[in-house]
């Protein structure tokens, strides 16, 4: 199966959490704080959304990083994904 976005949504793979500190420490699954770093999996076609014209600015296989809280968090088969609006990608990292 594959995902494919509609209007100005954009499907993102988040990175691992890091599972030990720069110091060392290695913290236990709860304590691993949710990155806001993902890669582009798949980007919508744009168009005309909410009467507004919107082209895509982000491709796939971008790095970018997003809102905290933006998104839906989706299980397909045994990968998980996150769909967002572009407007929720705050950078694209180079």
């Amino acid at each position: 199966m594959k995902l494919v976005p509609l209007g100005d949504r954009v499907v993102l793979k988040q990175s691992e959490a890091e599972e030990t500190t720069k110091s060392g420490i290695i913290l236990a699954s709860k304590a691993q704080e949710k990155p806001q770093e993902a890669e582009v999996i798949a980007v919508g076609p744009g168009g005309m959304v909410d009467g507004k014209e919107v082209t895509m600015q982000v491709k796939v296989g971008d790095k970018v990083i997003y809102s905290k809280y933006s998104g839906n968090e989706v299980k397909l088969g045994e990968e998980e994904f996150i769909i967002v609006k572009q407007s929720d990608i705050l950078a694209i990292v180079e």
